[in-house]
């Protein structure tokens, strides 16, 4: 294990176990594909700050001398004089009627209390990062972590809102990943099943849960799932896209962070959201405290990408099942009740499928400039199609889907076709 200079085999950063030592948390930084792309790492020991950002290698930004709490160990209490230790995140800037002395020309407020430090009962608030502009002295603060003025002043776009900033009492890193790299890729597929899940509008969403410490965060659990439960039953379908996830592991805790779409049929969302995770005793993660954040991107163009890659698979395997005149899995393209053309209803397109094949069995089903573009009852496919069936009938025409998120994936509602 190495101190913390710029570790160039570092390809991207990571935070992964911390063991526990009398004096604080000492996490220690890994190599793997989960983490952010820039970050902030303070060690309370050294009375360090640095920025920590992946730049293939990933590399020290900047090094800076900081000042933490007047007393040693993690934040417990309001007024205790401690630096609370754990992963915490940008929540603004400030940079008016500041003390300039004390605060300096700016300060960026944490989330202090998390979470989880609300599970474990701590108290107190106002933990910022910002500058000072009398000498600094190591271990000076309230409670906060202070640098120089001209410093904080020169970081410049470097700090953000919702910007990663861990504290610890020592940090260090590992130039592999090991066990720790498999935990943060399961936490981001946990989180994605988390938004399948919820897509499905399934009772399993709610198996993701931990329900006396989500309470103990803050939120009411039993009202929670209520609400989601109206909702579940009010909406025809729901829509929930996860983009750019993102994980760091605190002291006993791992957090989750990500952009979300979501879509019904009457109201479309875009929201940052955070997800703080324990394991259980059976040793499986759960969700005990969330927060909600602005969105880092236009989520709408995203969200139409990557739906329409999915279509556009699943409207070519639609086709192929048609030509193969494989009537199992054509049918299985559609929605009970789907409408085509004048058949109401998925038997209802098999038995006439069934019939008219018998008879004239398809030859050719191609399908060209696929366009997808969002509808009311989920996504609307127009595409040229060329139809060529045994007895050397064909025709051309443009063929429009309707398809709507099922907890089967997507089906066909409704299916029209005009000749061109």
């Amino acid at each position: 294990m190495k101190g913390l200079t710029p570790p160039a085999l570092l390809l991207i950063l990571f935070l992964v176990a911390g063991t526990a030592r009398a004096d604080g948390w000492s996490p220690v930084f890994s190599s793997h594909d989960q983490g952010p792309e820039i970050m902030v790492a303070v060690d309370k020991d050294s009375q360090t700050l640095y920025v920590l950002g992946r730049h293939s290698p990933l590399e020290v930004v900047r090094k800076l001398p900081c000042t933490t709490g007047q007393s040693d160990g993690d934040k417990v209490e309001r007024g205790d004089l401690r630096t609370p230790e754990g992963v915490y995140f940008i929540e603004g800037r400030l940079d008016q009627g500041l003390d300039w002395e004390l605060y300096g020309d700016v300060a960026y407020p944490l989330n202090y209390p998390n979470p989880v430090d609300r599970i474990r009962g701590k108290s107190g608030s106002g933990i910022w990062l910002h500058g000072r502009g009398k000498q600094l002295v190591p271990r000076d603060t309230r409670g906060c972590v202070a640098l120089a003025d001209p410093d904080i002043d020169g970081l410049g776009k470097d700090l953000f809102t919702d910007m990663p900033v861990v504290i610890a009492g020592k940090v260090a890193w590992t130039e592999t990943g090991g066990k720790d790299a498999q935990e943060a890729a399961d936490l981001v597929h946990e989180v994605r099943e988390w938004a399948k899940s919820w897509s499905a509008r399934s009772e399993h969403f709610f198996d993701f849960y931990a329900p006396k410490l989500l309470s103990a965060s803050g939120i009411d659990f039993d009202g929670f799932r209520a609400h989601k439960r109206n909702i579940f039953k009010s909406q025809p379908w729901i829509d929930v896209m996860v983009d750019n996830v993102k994980a760091l592991q605190g002291p006993g805790y791992w957090v989750t962070w990500f952009d979300q779409y979501y879509r019904t049929g009457s109201l479309t969302s875009a929201v940052g959201k955070r997800l703080y995770w324990q394991q259980d005793e059976s040793g499986n993660w759960r969700i005990v405290g969330r927060e909600i954040t602005s969105a880092s991107d236009d989520l709408a163009d995203k969200y139409l990408s990557s739906r329409s890659e999915e279509l556009r698979g699943l409207i070519h395997s639609w086709a192929e099942a048609w030509q193969k005149a494989d009537l199992k899995d054509y049918a299985s393209f559609y929605d009970k009740a789907a409408v085509q053309d004048g058949r109401r209803g998925a038997d209802d397109i098999a038995a006439y499928k069934a019939t008219l094949w018998a008879e004239r069995p398809p030859r050719v089903v191609d399908v060209q400039d696929i366009e997808i573009r969002p509808h009311e009852m989920g996504l609307m496919a127009s595409f040229v199609q060329t139809y060529r069936d045994a007895s050397g009938y064909e025709d051309k025409g443009r063929k429009t889907l309707i398809l709507t998120p099922t907890p089967d994936g997507w089906r066909i509602v409704n299916e029209q076709w005009r000749a061109l």
